[in-house]
């Protein structure tokens, strides 16, 4: 059993890092502060009952099961920790919000208070690691100390049950998914749990033995509730972001192409090349990059090239976007080109603004190297795209556009990857 709640205590534990993801701004954010204790107790809860960990703490501390009140004390802190982050995630006029939070942890703190003084009142000398809610079931003030805080617990779960049900109608999407979630889990924890403990108690006080429920069947199922009410705490908060930071890989990936073109323009300092690097922190960089290169090459920009290229596409049956996107395609291929042979920029040089240019955020680009692909990919025969043949003789097979071989470019290609 200690494996189990061992393998949900390091999941919950997992949950709460990432929700925490800047410890600087966490304090002072009250949902995220609230999320990240709710999930951090509810690893503890479940570390504190492995029983592995009640015989050290029992055998720390020298008293026989002392380790029954403080895995009690932290369900009890976890049952009010939960209410917290509902009534924060909920949200609502701040003296409302403050109000209740501050009745949650009054009540729940009498109950942990009420849960020491019942235990150290009790006489529990015979240490139980599995089963103490079975063997204690009809021993003066444990039986209070057991009911009080299943009680306690029920009560909380249920409330968080109403909420999630009357909420989950309010909202939609990521947030109703995740309400759905802790639903879910505390379903699972009422039935699967405190149902269970229930019974085996009840079972207890009219003198049956039912204690598999309590040792076998509750522990996994209090696992499986916690660790799905924590991915509904944690769901809408980081699916967005992990989803965003998926669209920047794919988008930085997508940018090598029109990167490997520029790249020997561009000015710009050199990005940090750090493993532990986001892939947007990554993109930004490169979209920077690019940037300042398309602002370097823009003085070998030649509109002749550009506007060959256009009515080429034009009169393949392009649409008039496509038709641009191609032609600028073109157009940077040759300035490319010309920049990486050191050749004077064309005399017809004129001030024009690519799409890519135009456009906030990486779609632009991505564009433009996709257009920049099927250039390249495209049969070198007959191609109303390639720029007029400069006086000097083609460059051997495999000279690339960023060489700086002088005039051993091909005229014939306007892009050689």
């Amino acid at each position: 059993m200690s494996l189990v709640v061992y393998v949900a205590a390091v999941m919950l534990g997992i949950s709460s890092v990432l929700v925490r993801r800047r410890p600087r701004t966490a304090l002072r954010d009250p949902l995220t502060l609230s999320t990240c204790v709710a999930i951090a107790l509810a690893a503890l809860v479940f570390v504190c009952a492995a029983p592995a960990t009640l015989a050290a703490v029992n055998e720390l501390t020298g008293i026989p099961n002392f380790g029954a009140p403080l895995t009690y004390g932290m369900l009890s802190a976890y049952s009010c920790a939960a209410l917290v982050l509902l009534v924060n995630w909920r949200g609502g006029p701040r003296e409302l919000v403050r109000r209740l939070v501050l009745r949650s942890v009054a009540a729940y703190g009498l109950l942990v208070l009420a849960i020491v003084v019942l235990f150290a009142l009790a006489d529990a000398d015979t240490e139980r690691l599995t089963d103490l809610d079975t063997y204690y079931a009809n021993t003066p003030f444990m039986r209070e100390m057991i009911l009080l805080y299943l009680l306690g617990h029920s009560a909380a779960m249920l409330v968080m049950c109403a909420m999630c049900l009357k909420w989950a109608r309010e909202v939609t999407g990521l947030l109703r998914t995740g309400l759905r979630l802790i639903l879910l889990g505390t379903l699972l924890d009422v039935v699967g749990f405190q149902l269970t403990k229930y019974t085996a108690v009840v079972a207890r006080w009219n003198g049956h033995d039912l204690d598999f429920l309590s040792t076998g069947v509750a522990p996994p199922m209090a696992s499986l509730g916690a660790v799905l009410c924590s991915a509904g705490f944690v769901l809408p908060r980081l699916l967005p972001s992990a989803l965003a930071q998926w669209r920047g890989l794919l988008d930085h990936r997508r940018l090598a192409s029109l990167w490997c073109l520029v790249r020997s323009a561009s000015t710009a300092p050199r990005p940090p090349t750090a493993w532990w690097q986001l892939p947007q922190v990554r993109l930004q960089w490169r979209e920077v990059s690019i940037h300042d290169a398309l602002l370097a090459l823009a003085p070998y920009f030649d509109h002749r090239v550009r506007e060959r290229a256009r009515d080429d596409a034009l009169a393949a049956g392009r649409s008039p976007h496509e038709a641009r996107l191609a032609a600028e395609a073109a157009m940077l291929a040759d300035a490319a080109r010309r920049a990486a042979a050191r050749e004077e920029p064309p005399e017809a040089c004129a001030g024009y603004r690519l799409h890519a240019t135009e456009v906030s955020g990486t779609s632009g680009l991505v564009e433009l190297a996709q257009a920049l692909e099927r250039v390249r990919d495209r049969p070198p025969n007959g191609t109303a795209t390639s720029p007029p043949a400069p006086p000097a003789p083609p460059a051997p097979d495999g000279a690339g556009p960023n060489s700086m071989a002088g005039p051993m470019a091909e005229p014939e290609e306007p892009h050689v990857a």
